[in-house]
């Protein structure tokens, strides 16, 4: 098989998986990785150096040289594919495969043989060899197994955390045979510092990356779901979650808004594929049902504290500082913060939402909601702290100490109470 470093690398899909894995290729064999993108905006602020995702500074991406194209024909020079498209669900929450046929048909249309498909995308297990593996043989004419070889090797890209980038992050490899298992770890082995872990087939390693997401998904559904005991109780979660901890095994997860690509989208896919076999995941599902609902139980509480202060409700005004999905992220996919912003709006609040973070025109595009300026001399009777980005907490406290704000709702828990006055009406999630 073709030896790593003569191979040329094509990367579909150049967001916040995809453009960190193209740079670091890049910088260990230049001129070896084109980069293919359906967004031409995107190709072209990479071209000039910027990246809006924030995943990878201007000058590492001018300097890295990844061949950015919109035109997939320029695909045709690569011999080793890694495919990084998102994998949505829809709007009754099915795995929506769309982008990834997609971006089979456009690898399949420039595929050549000795080639290797590798899939980032998370997709539920069988997707790679039973979806796109029979659609590359229909676009190309090649036949898989044979002209070329599946591989799958999941993402664990994690937006926002400059500490653990891809190449600190252990990768997870799998091929449909032995040899192309090899030549997969071999690859990433050039760019990945914390080393490679072979799974024994490409379903496992779909199956493993499904599962990492759905886990974490649970258990910030059972914290969620004990704030809302604890709130019943009238004993903060935050105080009992501290208390818990000073046990060895006790695992630490807060409660919170879930949201983005991963968390609030990956238990879907493993969930329609338990469907299919007759499994109904009881579990899983419970876990998204707690998850969905918090956005709606924080704005709840929210009218309930400024009821306790003395505020007429549908004559208040809220601001929401922050509408990504987490802190210091540009990226509003799945954000939870847009069901508290409804949920609001119900009372006739006027809700004025804040976040610099955030695109205000993809806002308005994907959620029909106005971003807003801050203002800083306007009197709001609470302020939900949403989204704790640098920076928006030092304002919210200026914004509360200087306005006289009466209701402060904490999401994550990003306040020292000791900071607030007295007179403030506090509350965290």
């Amino acid at each position: 098989m073709t030896s790593s470093s003569s191979r040329t690398i094509g990367v579909v899909g150049l967001g916040y998986v995809g453009l960190p894995l193209a740079v670091a290729f890049a910088e260990r064999m230049p001129g070896k990785v084109i980069g293919f993108d359906i967004n031409a905006r995107r190709v072209a602020e990479l071209r000039s150096g910027r990246d809006l995702t924030g995943e990878v500074s201007n000058e590492r991406v001018l300097r890295a040289g990844v061949q950015c194209t919109d035109d997939p024909t320029a695909l045709a020079g690569a011999d080793f594919f890694i495919v990084t498209v998102p994998t949505p669900v829809d709007k009754d929450n099915r795995p929506d495969l769309g982008p990834v046929r997609a971006a089979t048909e456009t690898v399949g249309r420039v595929l050549r043989p000795g080639a290797i498909i590798v899939y980032e995308s998370t997709v539920y297990p069988g997707v790679t060899e039973e979806i796109c593996g029979p659609l590359l043989e229909q676009v190309s004419g090649l036949r898989c197994g044979v002209d070329f070889k599946l591989a799958y090797s999941p993402e664990r890209i994690v937006p926002g955390d400059k500490e653990r980038t891809f190449e600190k992050i252990r990768k997870v490899v799998s091929g449909q045979d032995r040899e192309t298992c090899d030549a997969v770890a071999a690859m990433y082995s050039l760019v990945v510092t914390a080393g490679v872990y072979a799974a024994p087939s490409i379903k496992v390693a779909e199956a493993a990356k499904v599962i990492e997401n759905t886990q974490r998904d649970l258990n910030i559904a059972l914290m969620n779901e004990l704030s809302i005991v604890f709130d019943r109780l009238g004993i903060d979660t935050h105080d009992v979650l501290a208390a818990a901890r000073t046990k060895w095994n006790f695992l630490h997860f807060t409660p919170g808004l879930v949201g983005g690509h991963c968390i609030g989208v990956d238990p879907y896919y493993l969930t329609a594929r338990a469907e299919q076999l007759g499994v109904y995941p009881e579990v899983i599902l419970a876990g998204r049902r707690v998850n969905n609902r918090m956005g709606e139980f924080v704005a709840h509480r929210t009218v309930k504290h400024l009821v306790l202060a003395g505020e007429n409700v549908s004559r208040s005004r809220v601001l929401v500082a922050g509408f990504t999905f987490k802190e210091n992220v540009p990226d509003v996919r799945n954000t939870g913060v847009v069901y508290l912003v409804r949920a609001l709006q119900e009372y006739a609040i006027d809700v004025t939402v804040w976040d610099a973070h955030a695109d205000p025109a993809e806002v308005k595009h994907e959620y029909g909601i106005e971003l807003a300026p801050l203002d800083m001399q306007a009197r709001y009777a609470a302020i939900v702290l949403a989204v704790p980005h640098s920076g928006t907490v030092e304002t919210v406290l200026e914004l509360v100490r200087e306005q006289g704000v009466p209701v402060l709702i904490d999401v994550k828990a990003a306040v020292d109470r000791a900071q607030l006055p007295s007179s403030v009406v506090y509350w965290r999630l």
